[in-house]
């Protein structure tokens, strides 16, 4: 996503200041009922390679989305029935339903390709040589270790995004944080993000360094195994249980002394800034580690339980929280595996407690968050059908008040039922050479076409 932002343009862009939708490459759209948006495209855009941009570009890509097994995260895209062309810059693009969210998914995560091209080298070959309309053009993909970039002097005129001032950017992924550290230090890197929090004040410390850190949308999180997808006798399965598990965590200390900054407690199964996420419907947990043996004791597990957390969340959260749970009388195991293993595991239904974090790919609804985990999917471990017939009635409404209400009642109920544990927001931790002028945004999207150098 990173990647796709600087060298891809959607038909719409979102303002990461204001969070307005505006004109990208659809000029402007309209609905002409509750299942179709006609756009109106952009003329005079090209892509990276001279291709002109037109109405074949988006219906290819639409189509192509809808039925590409290995889109990475298809309950995205679950709204697009598909797209037709009504002439060479007009598209129709057919909705399975409402979609009151769609414009956020069209200017988020739906970036164009271009059709002739695409056809032509296949697939798998345009994942290496990949070209879109953004202003910077990808020269080189080196495996998943080396992107570099250049900026498109051929960007169209009149773009949200602006023409980027800096020439070319080189992304290099490192095996571990040491070299990034060490890459930084040496003056081989101007930029890195994403180390860890206790080397914020020592970077700070360096001269010709600054070191920032702003909060972000993603969500650190637990799923808890309501359902009993890990087995019927799960002690999981009881809510007092899980009142337990939520309450024997101290969260605001973990947000407060592993991720700082501004991070703070996360009550409802969303992000506080997502449409729809009504923080004041969720039932709030303090840490109470007294409160949290009663009622394992009021359960039948005065002695507490053994369970497992599967999780790809750096260690020391994993530590933190095996260490409130055993407090209070609850062994857990830690199966720390890689991101793909620990979702494959979870997403099998053999992972009793399972931890990550989640960023809903920065759309700002709630629709973004909540359906995913409590919608059903392989990633729902509550399976509560009172809460998926409010997320569906949610989804099928293109009244804010009824979807907010809709919302507002399933957090209600997800909180009461603790069918989901939402620990605290996430901190980004970003530094680079003071040559270079850089903002960071909440929703976590670097844009290197907003940077210049000094």
């Amino acid at each position: 996503m990173v990647v796709a932002f600087q060298a891809f343009d959607c038909l719409a862009y979102r303002d990461p200041q204001t969070m307005e939708i505006k004109p990208a490459l659809a000029t402007s759209w309209k609905q002409v009922d509750d299942t179709t948006i006609d756009f109106t495209l952009r003329e005079g855009v090209t892509f990276q390679n001279g291709d002109p941009f037109t109405a074949d570009d988006v219906v290819y890509t639409i189509n192509t989305i809808i039925q590409d097994k290995r889109v990475a995260i298809p309950a995205y895209y679950t709204s697009f029935a598909g797209a037709e062309k009504i002439d060479d810059f007009h598209v129709r693009l057919k909705l399975t339903g409402l979609s009151p969210a769609v414009m956020e998914y069209l200017s988020m995560v739906t970036p164009i390709w271009p059709k002739a091209y695409r056809e032509k080298i296949g697939a798998d070959a345009y994942s290496k040589a990949p070209i879109g309309t953004g202003p910077y053009k990808i020269t080189k993909v080196d495996g998943t270790t080396q992107i570099d970039m250049e900026r498109y002097d051929g960007y169209y005129a009149g773009s949200p995004k602006g023409r980027p001032a800096i020439r070319y950017i080189k992304i290099h992924e490192v095996p571990d944080a040491t070299t990034e550290m060490t890459e930084l230090l040496g003056g081989r890197a101007d930029w890195i993000w994403g180390y860890n929090a206790d080397q914020f004040a020592n970077i700070s410390r360096v001269p010709n360094l600054e070191a920032v850190r702003f909060g972000t949308m993603r969500v650190h999180f637990m799923t808890i195994d309501a359902a009993g997808r890990t087995g019927a006798d799960n002690p999981l399965t009881k809510l007092k249980v899980r009142q337990a598990v939520i309450s024997a965590i101290d969260r605001a200390t973990m947000a407060k002394q592993l991720i700082q900054g501004d991070s703070r407690v996360i009550d409802a199964p969303c992000f506080p800034s997502q449409f729809g996420c009504d923080v004041s419907a969720a039932v709030k947990y303090p840490y109470d580690p007294a409160r949290a043996k009663q009622l394992l004791a009021e359960a039948g597990y005065p002695n507490g339980f053994d369970t497992e957390l599967v999780t790809y969340a750096p260690a020391q959260l994993s530590a933190a929280i095996q260490n409130y749970l055993k407090a209070v009388g609850i062994n857990m195991r830690i199966q720390q595996l890689q991101i793909g293993a620990a979702i494959q595991l979870a997403e099998a239904g053999k992972a009793p407690l399972y931890s990550g974090s989640w960023g809903s790919n920065s759309v700002n609804d709630a629709s973004a968050f909540m359906p995913y985990w409590l919608g059903g999917g392989l990633d729902d471990y509550a399976r509560d059908p009172d809460v998926h017939k409010l997320l569906n009635q949610a989804g099928a409404s293109n009244d804010p008040e009824v979807r907010r209400k809709a919302f507002s009642e399933a957090i209600r109920l997800a909180t009461e039922r603790v069918n989901f544990i939402p620990l605290f927001s996430d901190v980004r931790y970003v530094a680079f050479s003071k040559q270079l002028n850089f903002q960071g945004f909440p929703d976590d999207i670097p844009r290197f076409y907003l940077s210049s150098w000094k």
